[in-house]
């Protein structure tokens, strides 16, 4: 079984499947939660309201039962990226095929399945097809493209990105165009998973991403720098720039308010 995920820059993060055992533990949770609530609910509705008439006692039982089954669950998982109450006792998260953090869309299509391979059918799908999927999905996750992740137990060290000083003159004076978010972040997991990774591949992807990043910079780092040294020069000389990109941005934006409470512009208002 894969112990992670490849991503769109051909680097492999931390996002091994869970157990079968963890998944279902984590759905039993989900399950009892949401049939505490339902129970709840429709004693609260039928005590509330006149739901004696022929018509109205079956849409409003039908309407409970999509809010509890569909509505609170898409709502829960899409606001806590995949974490339900069950999830979270259990450590587990459910993210995108690219390990990414889940949307409405796929909350709402593990929902509505959900209601099948669930509810109506005590589990039985749920568990066939988590047995023989290789990474433990229910039908609504292959729908919705989901798997269930680990996210405890296997966290790593944020690495501080500090500057080589044998890099510092270089960066400073390169020509880097805007790095693209996603190859800047596989770059730092990169850096981060690289003092655990095996030789061959620790310099296979280092030399792979320190390929894809030369692509912005101009000129390129002096000859034989370390791979790890230069990629970590250019994540460091990113967030210096972007933070006084960002120091501008905002003393822009304070002079341009400074100017909209004159009036008219650029006569001082005598009031102030």
């Amino acid at each position: 079984m894969d112990d992670g995920v490849v991503i769109g820059e051909g680097v492999i993060i931390d996002a091994r499947p869970a157990s079968f055992a963890t998944r279902m533990l984590g759905s039993a949770l989900d399950i009892t939660v949401q049939v505490v609530v339902l129970v709840a609910l429709l004693l609260l509705v039928t005590g509330s309201f006149d739901v004696s008439g022929e018509n109205v006692a079956p849409a409003v039982i039908i309407a409970v039962m999509v809010l509890v089954m569909v509505v609170i669950p898409t709502t829960v998982e899409t606001l806590t990226r995949g974490r339900s109450l069950g999830k979270l006792a259990t450590g587990i998260r459910i993210v995108r095929d690219d390990a990414g953090p889940v949307r409405l869309r796929h909350s709402f299509i593990r929902a509505l399945v959900g209601v099948g391979e669930l509810w109506l059918t005590a589990g039985t799908v749920a568990l066939f097809a988590s047995l023989t999927n290789t990474k433990g999905k229910r039908v609504g996750d292959m729908l919705a493209g989901t798997y269930a992740i680990r996210v405890r137990g296997g966290g790593t060290a944020s690495v501080p990105v500090v500057m080589p000083p044998p890099l510092a003159a270089w960066a400073a004076a390169a020509d880097m165009r805007r790095l693209p978010d996603g190859l800047a972040l596989a770059t730092r997991q990169f850096l981060a998973r690289a003092p655990r990774m095996h030789a061959a591949s620790r310099v296979r992807v280092g030399r792979d991403l320190a390929g894809r990043l030369e692509q912005f910079i101009a000129p390129g780092p002096p000859p034989g720098t370390p791979t790890e040294m230069f990629l970590m020069a250019v994540l460091a000389e990113r967030r210096t720039r972007e933070w006084y990109a960002a120091q501008r941005a905002r003393a822009v934006a304070q002079e341009q308010s400074e100017m909209v409470r004159r009036l008219p512009y650029s006569i001082p208002d005598p009031t102030t």
